[in-house]
């Protein structure tokens, strides 16, 4: 890490010293040559005042770095790009294997395959971590999960293969069981089928137990949750013995049939944990610099282009200064409509998902499907009505 004890050293009041004014300088040329430092032309202006918090011209940035100085505890710039380095030098002997590094360097700069590029999305990496910082002792269990997937992405379907891997192929073909509706045992027999007519020593799952497994640390798994099927409660935390509702006594479980021994529940919740894909929002640099927008941005007078320019907006601000002087603060906004999945002729059914929308995003993004998320699913056949708010404690819960 380069010195920066130029930026707290004490000076006689209205002095500026030599060094002080060319490290300024230097600052300001290194923040401006990095792309994803600007928003609408302004960068973060990190003076004792601003703290990070605002964003401004670079000139008057270098004004008020000359005239106040550097924020606290800013030794190492992070939020203008400056990496987290290692004291030792590059040149250094690392623990772990030089080939491992390598293709570790080799997959960063291969930025082209949708399939690697999804596992450093789901991973929390970027090109950027993964090339600039380099492995100087054992990985981490998430950092060897990392490499994990990466030789999975890397090793062919079969030896001589070109076009696949094991993990493109797997999900290509759940992809195709979700969009056609593929039930378990049809995607098994699928399996089976190809892996017949695939070359011996084929590397693809061999069922879809197997499969989900491998994917399974992307994170796209949910909770479910067991509830009164009147939306009178959740049998969760500390009800999770329960097996009665406490309000109108409705049993949780279905009597059992036969010589069934498991406990089927008469309706269930899902839920998706949302704090994951919030988080990832800000790991990945290309979403990361827009969701300080809603507070960075210029708003038109009588113009409403998003609703951070809206009254009600600006009186939460007033009512909750904590929560909005940090623009990294998410603000979301929660939507729901019941619908008949199967169709308007068939049996009345009603299933409510409830969507996340990201509103910290400008207008262009916040409304695209990738920054909707989907929270909570409610089961039918009757609607939760309302008695909606039973269904989110999960929710609420996760955001408290």
């Amino acid at each position: 890490m380069d010195d920066h004890s130029w930026m707290y050293r004490d000076l006689p009041q209205g002095l500026q010293r030599i060094d002080y004014c060319n490290g300024v300088q230097g600052f300001i040329n290194f923040t401006t040559s990095i792309p994803i430092n600007f928003t609408e032309g302004s960068i973060r202006c990190p003076c004792r005042k601003c703290q990070n918090k605002k964003y401004l011209h670079p000139d008057v940035v270098m004004i008020h770095l000359l005239h106040k100085g550097f924020m606290e505890n800013y030794h190492c710039r992070y939020t203008h790009g400056e990496e987290f380095v290692s004291k030792r030098r590059m040149g250094e002997t690392v623990v772990g294997s030089p080939s491992s590094a390598s293709n570790v360097h080799e997959a960063a700069n291969d930025n082209t395959n949708p399939y690697r590029n999804m596992v450093m999305d789901a991973m929390r990496m970027n090109q950027g971590n993964v090339s600039q910082c380099p492995i100087i002792e054992e990985p981490n269990a998430d950092a060897t999960r990392f490499f994990d997937f990466l030789k999975d992405f890397d090793e062919p379907l079969w030896d001589g293969c070109t076009n696949h891997s094991k993990l493109s192929t797997v999900a290509q073909v759940f992809t195709i069981k979700s969009d056609h509706g593929l039930s378990e045992a049809g995607y098994n027999k699928i399996i089976e089928w190809a892996r017949s007519i695939l070359p011996e020593g084929n590397k693809l799952k061999e069922n879809f137990y197997v499969a989900k497994s491998m994917i399974e640390p992307l994170g796209l798994g949910y909770q479910k949750i067991d509830m009164c099927p009147n939306f009178c409660m959740l049998y969760y935390l500390e009800n999770t013995e329960m097996t009665e509702c406490m309000t109108c006594r409705h049993s949780c479980y279905k009597p059992r049939t036969g010589r069934g021994k498991t406990l089927v529940a008469y309706k269930t919740l899902k839920y998706f944990p949302i704090t994951p894909r919030l988080q990832r929002l800000f790991m990945l640099p290309r979403t990361a610099e827009h969701m300080s927008w809603h507070q960075a941005h210029e708003a038109v007078d009588g113009v409403m282009g998003h609703p951070s320019d809206g009254e009600a907006w600006k009186l939460f601000n007033g009512v909750h200064p904590q929560f909005s002087t940090e623009s990294r603060n998410v603000h979301l906004r929660l939507g729901t409509y019941g619908f008949n999945p199967f169709g308007s002729f068939a049996a009345p059914y009603s299933c409510w998902p409830v969507i996340l929308i990201v509103y910290n995003l400008p207008p262009g993004m916040c409304i695209r499907p990738e920054f909707m998320f989907l929270s909570t699913v409610i089961l039918g056949p009757s609607s939760p009505g309302w008695n909606i708010d039973v269904c989110l404690r999960l929710l609420i819960d996760e955001l408290t």
